[in-house]
């Protein structure tokens, strides 16, 4: 496990979150097809908080994308670097992510994030964070539709329908099992959103959510609860004074 400090100028208020945002997301690459799904590597990312604690905990999970078999895995653990404020919660997460992927004994191929990445209220979600910051193509599968609209998909595993910000496609609800709820996925960065989606239903064989996610949940949760059995067992223990 690795333990993570916040990194030297990282922002610390909303402005100057923003304006990080603002000048990264003219990089996001749109017009690359991504791996062919299946091939290679693919890797999921998740994170874990304990507020009390304050402490933030992520998870790096390596998949061989033909098998599913888990590869590799890493975690990484530090002080959450960020307040918690809609829009903005790349900034809670990143340093934590990047720290686990940096931690893996090889490249990670195409990562798959647990969240957004153009599906984001200001078209910079953690996908695409990420996926600038790193030069890999990610995308973002998330459990809900942030708050976008969008048409039930046809019942069928495959269907998907757009994910809409007003009259722009910011992503799609896609369906990766019979009549259950659908995922919605999104384009981080090098990858089509053809490319995402056929990534995600190549990595949702038994399950609603991807394999990477469904293995990253669990191993960062676990790491979360180690550092936090460490950090109690840190903590000075109060005494009573002895009565007079």
């Amino acid at each position: 496990m690795t333990t993570v400090g916040v990194p030297a100028g990282w922002p610390t208020s909303e402005e100057e979150a923003r304006a990080v945002q603002d000048e990264l997301r003219g990089r996001v690459v749109l017009d690359e097809p991504g791996p062919p799904p299946g091939t290679g590597r693919v890797t999921g990312v998740d994170v874990a908080y304990d507020d009390e604690r304050d402490l933030v905990a992520a998870a790096a999970v390596v998949l061989d994308a033909a098998t599913l078999e888990v590869v590799a895995e890493s975690t990484a653990v530090g002080r959450v670097s960020f307040p918690y404020v809609p829009g903005l919660l790349a900034f809670r997460e990143l340093p934590a992510v990047l720290a686990a992927l940096a931690a893996l004994p090889g490249p990670p191929g195409l990562v798959v994030c647990d969240g957004y990445g153009l599906a984001h209220p200001r078209r910079f979600g953690l996908a695409s964070h990420l996926g600038v910051l790193t030069g890999l193509p990610a995308i973002g599968v998330a459990k809900n539709p942030f708050t976008f609209t969008y048409d039930a998909p046809a019942p069928a595993r495959g269907s998907s329908t757009p994910l809409l910000a007003g009259a722009e496609e910011v992503g799609r609800a896609l369906r990766t099992r019979d009549a259950v709820k659908p995922v919605f996925v999104s384009v981080g960065h090098r990858v089509s959103l053809a490319g995402a989606l056929a990534h995600t239903l190549a990595l949702t064989p038994a399950y609603r959510l991807p394999e990477t996610t469904r293995h990253a949940d669990g191993l960062c949760r676990r790491a979360l609860k180690e550092a936090a059995r460490g950090t109690a067992a840190e903590a000075p223990t109060s005494r009573r004074a002895p009565t007079p």
